[in-house]
């Protein structure tokens, strides 16, 4: 445990001395700035929309309990979660591409212990950056929300909404993260990432094969986090895939990188 502990130290400290990683976070967290600053009349409008049944207007002519919508409001940085396995790429990518995973491999020699460090580091530092994602939006929907219920954001249900989130977030920073460390790119990492959240948007296999397309990150994503028809599958079966995706990912990256040479 204590190599363990010790590989994942080091690991971090790759992260965090990478430019680029923090580069690409501060623009995922700007963005997230961004689209709420952008929403925030319009949370303002649909609180003032605040009916006697206790529901609001959440878009022309469609009501919902005002509880609700301003929950998922505070996972409003689902919007750019398609951002985050680009984090997870860099992260993965940056010692293929300065040479470096050789000088790694000598340090831990034991592959599956470099995966599992590697892949805990990653897991931590995108669990962190979605907590702070979580974090800017619980402050824009106490705004909005102060004067009528202040405790929403922190209520039971809103940490749960919250506990999804950071679910998903790291699960697709995960998928990148992985495919990066098996294809030894970072570019690779970010194209399948995007291939895999493209599938979904189309929703063309969602037609043709419902039951496969619930397996993908990121329909398991829409699946739990949102309310609607066309749903291929439950939120249940959801936090399932993504806890699959989380670990079953790196430990194929690792499995990968533990029978290949180090170069």
């Amino acid at each position: 445990m204590r190599v363990l502990t010790a590989a994942i130290r080091a690991e971090l400290v790759k992260i965090t001395t990478v430019p680029g990683v923090w580069v690409c976070t501060a623009v995922i967290v700007a963005l997230d700035v961004l689209v709420l600053t952008q929403q925030y009349p319009r949370n303002v409008e649909m609180l003032a929309s605040l009916a006697a049944d206790g529901t609001v207007e959440v878009a022309p002519g469609e009501r919902r309990p005002a509880t609700d919508a301003f929950h998922f409001l505070l996972v409003s940085a689902l919007q750019i979660a398609p951002l985050l396995p680009v984090l997870g790429a860099l992260i993965a990518g940056q010692e293929f591409r300065a040479g470096q995973i050789g000088l790694s491999v000598l340090a831990v020699p034991r592959r599956g212990l470099l995966s599992a460090a590697k892949a805990l580091a990653a897991g931590l530092f995108l669990l962190l950056v979605a907590a702070l994602l979580a974090a800017v939006d619980t402050v824009f929907v106490e705004l909005v929300v102060a004067d009528w219920e202040p405790g929403l954001p922190f209520t039971g249900e809103a940490f749960l909404w919250r506990a999804r989130f950071l679910v998903l977030a790291v699960s697709f920073g995960l998928a990148g993260f992985a495919i990066a460390l098996v294809a030894r790119s970072t570019l690779a990492g970010v194209a399948g990432a995007v291939a895999l959240t493209m599938v979904t948007m189309t929703q063309v296999l969602a037609r043709v094969a419902p039951a496969v397309d619930a397996l993908l990150p990121y329909s398991a994503a829409r699946n739990l986090m949102v309310s609607a028809d066309d749903l291929t599958a439950g939120p249940g079966h959801a936090l399932l895939v993504l806890a699959g995706w989380a670990l079953a990912a790196p430990a194929v990256a690792g499995l990968v990188l533990a029978r290949r040479d180090a170069r």
